[in-house]
């Protein structure tokens, strides 16, 4: 019994990711949910209180994932500047996938205090890797720096949702120039 709830649970998480991925937070509902796994809508309440439970469970589940593929890229890097490079590579080359696209749909919707607080933790976690590399290069303010890193990050990820005129392996060639540059004292 207990593995079967599990395997509803995996399932009612995997229809959340593909509603955000395919319409954002507005297309994450209980009906939405029902009807993309085949279980009733009460019993998707039996699994998860509000919508921002389901969407903090992902957060929980998905974003430590992510985060630590981004950690790997820059553990392969031999040098402050690669593992600055890695950083930025490895979140925009995550965008297409689900789990990435489901947190960046989270992070613009309209979410109780508990489940932004989770994500700004994870992002905290996400930023505070590159705080050590930009410290290694001599930065008076490693954590300033890395907060405006992610800014750009963030920006080129949205530029890359949007389908804007550039193809996306240009909006990365930019964000990588413009962090290594940036960062350079």
């Amino acid at each position: 019994m207990a593995e079967h709830r599990t395997m509803q649970r995996a399932a009612l998480l995997d229809a959340a990711r593909a509603l955000l991925s395919e319409g954002g937070t507005e297309a994450l509902t209980f009906p939405a949910l029902a009807q993309r796994t085949g279980l009733a809508r009460s019993s998707v309440y039996e699994y998860f209180r509000s919508r921002a439970a389901v969407v903090e469970e992902l957060c929980a589940v998905d974003f430590p994932v992510w985060a630590a593929e981004v950690e790997t890229a820059m553990a392969e890097a031999e040098t402050a500047e690669g593992k600055i490079e890695a950083y930025v590579r490895q979140q925009l080359a995550l965008v297409g996938d689900r789990r990435h696209r489901a947190v960046v749909a989270i992070s613009a919707g309209e979410l109780d205090a508990g489940a932004r607080e989770k994500i700004r933790a994870a992002h905290g976690g996400l930023v505070a890797m590159v705080v050590e590399a930009l410290g290694a290069l001599g930065h008076e303010q490693p954590r300033l720096a890395a907060m405006l890193l992610q800014g750009v990050v963030d920006a080129a990820v949205r530029r890359i949702e949007l389908g804007a005129a550039e193809d996306p392996e240009q909006i990365t060639e930019a964000a990588v120039s413009m962090a290594l540059s940036g960062v350079g004292n």
